[in-house]
């Protein structure tokens, strides 16, 4: 029998790929400021914890409401048309962090440069199942790399700055220069790809809403999203209060998982493109980074925590890019439904990411290994549902 002739790819692909990764790179680098510079934030505004924590999450909750209807208009305008609009009103409010000098107006500035998070994120399965076809695994594991290495660089750079007001200048700046290259380069299909016709607007949500498989992969990244999130927002807290770890130490610490989450959102879609079967690998990096998570309580400080910290994390963001790049090869979804399909997957995860985060906190307390165990159990819960989806190398 005859293999299946794969389509011959763009090579401009990749220049589509270096920006959005870029501006996936500068969103998080941006979003994350307000967490690394919160010492001289805090007292400027004025504000709370909880205030602070509001701000942290302001890009991404104007996401819930964004995300379907950015996707349904990229299915019927194209994705470069609405994430630009998304880009300039995100750079409008980039830069007015500089004049917001309360909660409130710093509130809405941060919500305003979410809006292109929100419609990047939104769209990217659908550009990424355009351009890169039967690589689109690969291109998402890049893209989810991207944002490990902006937060990892804003944690780290920030404090180099000589004042909150630069630091805002030089993110903003990296932000209105990928705003040009990003209408001057980025394509809505390769040369000689036809855009598919154009229908109603609600055509595109009411097919999406009726796909099932697209329902669950959105509910399986918002339990494991919800289980990272918590982790990660909880381990430098239990690392100081409970295993006794210096203040200054923790954060250090902590970021080490983002290593792992790196390499194993880039490694994990090349090590399944050589596999005949995509699902066992999947069910296999829930289980290790279920038992990573819980074992975080237990193992010794040192050598053997660091190494747990990157095993957890290289698994835990394994599945991540797998999931997202098989949306598109759904037979009811495809790249002409998959704007509408990205959105829906969107609004699912961080409601359900949101809301289990608070159940998890509302639990456990401050009981840090019934944290980590119902983190854990949640990680090993999305099993269910990578059972009943289609194989990620074999989508039906």
């Amino acid at each position: 029998m005859e293999a299946k002739k794969l389509p011959v790819l763009s090579s401009y692909r990749w220049v589509i790929l270096g920006i959005i990764a870029l501006m996936d790179m500068i969103s998080n680098y941006t979003q994350f400021q307000i967490s690394a510079l919160a010492t001289q934030i805090m007292p400027q505004l004025h504000i709370s914890t909880a205030q602070f924590s509001s701000l942290l999450m302001a890009p991404m909750l104007v996401a819930v409401f964004l995300s379907i209807p950015s996707g349904m208009l990229a299915d019927k305008f194209g994705a470069k048309r609405v994430v630009t609009i998304g880009c300039i009103v995100s750079v409008i409010g980039a830069y007015g962090r500089l004049f917001a000098h309360s909660f409130i107006t710093m509130m809405l500035v941060l919500m305003m440069f979410g809006v292109y998070m929100a419609l990047l994120n939104a769209n990217t399965i659908k550009i990424f199942s355009t351009w890169f076809k039967q690589d689109t695994n690969v291109a998402m594991g890049i893209f989810f790399a991207s944002a490990s290495i902006g937060i990892t660089l804003s944690q780290l750079t920030n404090s180099l700055f000589a004042n909150v007001q630069a630091a805002y200048i030089f993110s903003s700046t990296v932000l209105l220069v990928l705003t040009v290259l990003w209408i001057l380069f980025v394509k809505d299909t390769p040369e000689g790809e036809q855009v598919p016709k154009s229908e109603p607007v609600t055509k595109y949500l009411s097919v999406v809403v009726k796909s099932k498989k697209t329902w669950l992969v959105g509910i399986t990244g918002g339990i494991g999203s919800a289980a990272t999130m918590s982790f990660t927002g909880i381990l430098p807290q239990a690392l100081i209060n409970g295993r006794g770890v210096a203040v200054a130490s923790a954060g250090a610490i902590a970021s080490v998982a983002t290593i792992g989450s790196l390499l194993g959102s880039l490694i994990a879609p090349a090590v399944t493109n050589n596999l005949n079967k995509a699902k066992p690998f999947m069910l296999l990096t829930r289980i290790v980074a279920a038992i990573s998570i819980f074992a975080t309580w237990f193992v010794p400080m040192g050598g053997l925590m660091m190494a747990n910290l990157v095993i957890g994390g290289f698994f835990g963001a394994a599945n991540g890019p797998l999931m997202q790049g098989m949306v598109a090869a759904f037979p009811e979804i495809g790249p002409k439904y998959a704007g509408s399909a990205g959105g829906l997957v969107g609004t699912i995860q961080l409601l359900l990411s949101y809301i289990f985060t608070v159940i998890i906190s509302a639990i456990a307390g401050q009981n840090f290994m019934v944290t980590f165990g119902i983190q854990a159990v949640l990680t090993a819960a999305t099993m269910i549902f990578i059972t009943i989806l289609p194989d990620a190398n074999h989508v039906k």
